[in-house]
């Protein structure tokens, strides 16, 4: 365990006025070692700080230091500062562990914050079975991740240096809240040019990523009561933002078409993935996309299109957003970089017709202000010098042979058990299990080769769920899916018949 070199000022309990200074000081810094607040490695302050800190004479601190010390709970000498020693003494090891401190009674809560608790409960149910900690490296077939390890990271780094050393008082304060113009207006020439869409700078908001403007979207546009459409099966955390928000959410059938919009339900918004609909990766037909729009226009509905991969295509032409053919201002569009860039950059951007864009002012100013400017000016700059489209370019080459990849050994090693079908875009596909397979005892069965996938019927709500597996590829390099595939083929092999029915 490394030593943690800074130091922060150190609170201690109150002081038992019985006991001499010195052990009150002895006994207050062993607790904090004991109950675990001062961690093996931990940095102390220095003796003349800590005695400014509690008004105490130095060589009161000294001669505490020196007992402790002595006894082995501190190390260190003269000028290199003083840490709670990485090896304790032997009795420590007998020492319980901290308990868990009992949970207050709260207060009774008004009925507005108890509605709120069951519509936090709610999205918590749709969310909290996809949320990761931190995960190790990229293995077979790790969906929803990029090539992390491809990222020019010493190229950001060179661009983030540039832009710190030029950073000028105004852009050290904040920004705008619909955030930094300069990459408004580069995000506006990037979407117009390459996504067929139809706005300006002015409609562009910048976000924390796509979570951040479904959230703004439910707070801007829902109310209690409200009903929500979202694709079934569909990404969980826009169900979770509008069940957040008070909405009841409608599940939407999707087909080979896309979503279909159902006209007897009345619908304050309906949420889809037309470029490659999440999960199944089926592409919104132009048919469907006009009727789409006509349903929202006649019935007052907003439209909100979720874009989140779309820059990865591998065959035929770039398919244009469904903003593009909107004529009646009814699409928000949502973007993010945590695909195409890194997830923990946390930028993305919301466009929105312009008779939101005041409101959506007043609302971010109110919730996240705006997100951190000097990364968005960063950001800007690797997107104007060009870094962006080269890397995006090459990333693209670098996922369609990691595709080929798992086409190819799916084929040799999966046809019996999975249905695979054409990969045309996109980070992950979905494939159909075979024979009655069950998706979640797949998932485990793999789990237990070394092997992530995911069930399908994760991604649906109703009582019918889709019955497959969602396999990532982009993460995952060539050798690792030959490895994945075998594994995953002896894993799915596994299943005694008896657990292939239903």
């Amino acid at each position: 365990m490394a030593r943690r070199p800074s130091a922060f000022p150190l609170a201690l309990p109150p002081p038992d006025p019985h006991a001499p200074v010195h052990r009150r000081l002895w006994t207050a810094l062993r607790g904090a070692i004991l109950d675990g607040r001062l961690g093996p490695g931990a940095r102390l302050p220095s003796t003349r700080d800590l005695a400014r800190q509690h008004g105490l004479a130095r060589g009161t601190v000294v001669a505490a230091f020196e007992q402790l010390r002595a006894e082995g709970y501190l190390e260190g000498h003269r000028g290199s500062g003083t840490y709670v020693s990485l090896t304790l003494p032997d009795d420590l090891l007998h020492v319980p562990p901290a308990t868990r401190p009992r949970a207050v009674q709260a207060p009774r809560r008004r009925r507005s914050l108890a509605r709120a608790d069951r519509r936090l409960a709610r999205a918590a149910e749709v969310v909290l079975p996809f949320a990761s900690g931190e995960p190790g490296p990229a293995r077979a077939f790790r969906a929803n991740q990029p090539a992390l390890d491809l990222f020019p990271t010493t190229l950001w780094a060179q661009v983030a240096g540039r832009r710190f050393r030029r950073a000028t008082a105004s852009q050290l304060i904040g920004c705008a809240a619909l955030g930094y113009r300069p990459l408004r207006e580069a995000i506006a020439d990037y979407v117009n040019a390459s996504r067929g869409v139809r706005c300006s700078a002015d409609q562009v908001a910048i976000t924390s990523g796509a979570q951040e403007a479904l959230d703004l979207i439910g707070r801007l546009v829902l109310e209690h009561g409200d009903r929500a459409g979202v694709e079934d099966p569909g990404y969980p955390g826009a169900v979770a933002a509008f069940q957040a928000a008070g909405a009841a959410v409608v599940s939407l059938r999707v087909d080979e078409e896309g979503c279909v919009p159902d006209r007897r339900a009345r619908l304050r918004l309906i949420y889809v993935t037309p470029g490659r609909q999440f999960p199944l990766g089926v592409t919104m037909s132009l048919a469907r996309r006009f009727d789409l729009l006509e349903w929202a226009h006649a019935t007052g509905a907003l439209v909100v299109e979720d874009d989140y991969d779309s820059e990865f295509r591998y065959h035929g032409r770039p398919v244009p957003a469904l903003q593009g053919l909107d004529r009646h201002g009814v699409v928000l569009h949502v973007g993010s970089f945590s695909k195409v860039l890194f997830p923990s950059l946390r930028l993305g951007y919301l466009v929105v017709p312009p008779d939101l864009v005041d409101p959506l002012a007043v609302l971010k100013s109110v919730t996240s202000r705006h997100a951190p400017l000097l990364d968005q000016a960063v950001l800007c700059d690797f997107i104007e010098a060009g870094h962006f489209g080269r890397h995006v370019r090459r990333m693209r080459e670098v996922y369609a042979g990691r595709r080929d990849a798992l086409e190819e050994a799916a084929r040799a090693e999966l046809g019996e058990w999975l249905e695979l079908p054409a990969i045309d875009a996109g980070l992950q596909v979905s494939a159909r299990l075979r024979k009655g397979i069950s998706g979640e005892l797949a998932v485990a069965a793999a789990a237990a080769r070394g092997v992530e996938v995911l069930s399908l019927a994760r991604y649906g709500r109703g009582p019918v769920r889709p019955t497959g597996l969602v396999l990532g590829f982009a993460a995952v390099d060539p050798k690792e899916i030959g490895r994945g595939t075998h594994a995953l083929a002896a894993a799915l092999r596994s299943l005694p018949p008896r657990r292939r029915q239903g």
